[in-house]
């Protein structure tokens, strides 16, 4: 879907709709499924390199196991993004060269290996599989091959005959086996009966995991629909500004998403907290970057403003667009610092997103991203996470409109642009109902400047320039008021 910003010396040359937001002309649409967030995690299990649908606290087990062995981060970062209510999760599990599969290979009398069974995924919690072989209970002509994770029995798995043949289609054939896979190395040969023998030379492949696999997954993100991004945990400032340069790029190209980042739990407690969380929003400076600055504490459990950030990921994908997360109420018990009013006020003047504790609860203070220093064309809105995600919204929704029902299907006549602008302003219509424009504050037009009697560029036959200039609604954030005393 092509798409973007677009300058007048240097116009696209792909067809489709080019948008170019400036300060008077932002604008906004009713929330949609545009709740998608991507979290990168390492794990013990699971599959590797593949965007996995986590719907729930069970299913972070079931693909990746709930434990934080061998530097997993799996179940706590997608626990934490789960809280925050996004519509769709999807986990992307990294793995370094070392990543190994454990196995073991079963032998016949004779002490030949007849049969090999591999974990179907890398990592050290197939070394817990243990398999068993003897004659079924409930037929001796055939083998029953158990597999067992410690002392859990997971399934028990009954083939047709002895042979290594029979036994390995029992495994492999089996639906609901998500464990291992057989494979007969001699066909017609009997596996001998063992009892508990372990699967071995599983590694889950984290220990050597540099930026540059981090940066790798960059690729596969740009063919995956997502809105929001966090990493799984405090990385390096070089690998945040990579990510940030990409986030930009692939916002300039028309992609309308954010991510979300953090420090470290010694970072966050520091005394001197504000002032590192401060100079990371300063070295990102973007309106597409989210910095969360404080760390969280939940069921006596602290974790950092870098594993926070998955939740926060998750509180603004699923939040709708005429929602903020400005004072939005968390789970969380407490924060693992908390800061003070002159540090608060550090953090809205710095593009530091927090939360502190009221005295009952824990809340988001303002929902505000790293932008300290608005760009060309841009003002104090360009800083809101709420208005960034209503110009993505609508930027995504008009591509879409404008690809489906206009681009190579209507005629570039008077007749077609003034369809077209009508088409837009029945759109921004329906938005104002939703409160997220102001009712009579939006129009649409042809821009002046490519049509009239004195354009500055005539436009070529297949190019439509248009103009709208559109009012964001706001939530009401700081209430003033004058006491009298009569």
């Amino acid at each position: 879907m092509a798409g973007g910003t677009w300058e007048n010396t240097n116009k696209p040359v792909l067809p489709g709709l080019y948008m170019n937001f400036q300060a008077a002309a932002a604008s906004a649409i009713q929330g949609g499924s545009r709740g998608t967030v991507v979290v990168p995690v390492k794990a013990n299990w699971g599959p590797v390199r593949e965007f996995v649908e986590i719907g729930s606290e069970t299913a972070i087990g079931q693909v990746f196991s709930n434990g934080t062995e061998d530097g997993a981060t799996a179940y706590p970062i997608l626990y934490l993004a789960l809280l925050g209510g996004p519509k769709k999760l999807l986990a992307y599990r990294l793995a370094d060269d070392t990543a190994a599969a454990a196995s073991v290979s079963l032998k016949n009398a004779e002490d030949a290996e007849v049969l090999k069974l591999t974990a179907k995924y890398p990592g050290s919690r197939g070394n817990k599989f243990a398999v068993t072989v003897q004659p079924s209970l409930e037929n001796s002509a055939a083998k029953e091959i158990r597999l067992y994770e410690g002392t859990k029995l997971l399934k028990t798995f009954t083939a047709a005959d002895h042979t290594a043949a029979a036994v390995a289609a029992a495994v492999n054939e089996d639906g609901e086996n998500v464990w291992v896979t057989a494979k007969a190395m001699d066909e017609a040969a009997v596996p001998a009966d063992v009892t508990s023998v372990l699967l071995a030379g599983g590694i889950s492949g984290s220990s050597k995991l540099t930026n540059a696999d981090y940066i790798a997954m960059q690729e596969a993100l740009e063919g995956q629909d997502f809105n929001v991004l966090a990493l799984d945990y405090a990385a390096d400032m070089a690998l945040l500004q990579s990510f940030a340069a990409w986030i930009k790029r692939i916002r300039d190209q028309g992609k309308g998403v954010v991510a979300v980042f953090g420090g470290s739990q010694t970072d966050d407690t520091a005394p001197n907290a504000a002032e590192l969380a401060a100079a990371r929003s300063l070295a990102l400076n973007h309106e597409g970057i989210i910095n969360v600055g404080t760390g969280v504490r939940l069921s006596g459990t602290d974790y950092s403003s870098a594993q926070t950030a998955a939740y926060v990921a998750g509180l603004i994908a699923g939040q709708r667009l005429n929602q903020s997360t400005t004072y939005a109420v968390t789970p969380f018990e407490d924060v693992t610092r908390r800061w003070t009013r002159p540090e608060q006020e550090s953090a809205i003047k710095n593009g530091v997103f927090i939360l502190f504790h009221d005295g009952r609860q824990v809340k988001a203070l303002r929902g505000i991203n790293s932008l300290v220093v608005p760009a060309a064309g841009q003002n104090n809105a360009w800083k809101k996470i709420r208005s960034i995600r209503v110009m993505d919204a609508i930027n995504a929704d008009l591509q879409r409109a404008a690809e489906e029902t206009y681009i190579g299907k209507v005629n570039n006549t008077e007749e077609g642009r003034l369809a077209l602008i009508g088409a837009i302003k029945e759109y921004l219509a329906q938005l104002s109902l939703s409160n997220v424009i102001e009712p009579s504050g939006y129009d649409v037009i042809l821009d002046p400047a490519y049509y009239g009697d004195s354009p500055v560029v005539t436009p070529e036959p297949d190019q439509v320039f248009l103009q709208w200039n559109v009012k964001l609604t706001d939530v009401m954030e700081q209430l003033f008021g004058t006491f009298y005393v009569q």
